[in-house]
């Protein structure tokens, strides 16, 4: 089963290098996909060509939702395209 794939700004990270969860493309996609984010909870989050997998947790100290990724794994999404192509 996959993830359910959501927009962020990778520029709008925290100190802690989380992703924050609360740009308009984030949350158009939270409703239309009908996600209630919760601690814990796995997500494909993308940014127009890159994408990366992330845990949901939320951050009492700025009281919204954010995504702790490793920035090590973040994915060219066409490059992905290109691979499961040849």
């Amino acid at each position: 089963m996959s993830c359910p794939r959501i927009f962020a700004d990778f520029h709008n990270a925290d100190q802690q290098g989380r992703l924050r969860l609360n740009c308009v493309g984030t949350i158009e996609d939270l409703s239309r996909q009908n996600i209630k984010l919760e601690n814990g909870q796995l997500l494909t989050i993308y940014s127009e060509e890159l994408e990366v997998d992330g845990v949901v947790q939320y951050s009492e100290e700025e009281s919204l939702w954010v995504a702790v990724i490793d920035w090590q794994q973040i994915r060219q999404v066409e490059d992905m395209l290109l691979q499961t192509t040849v």
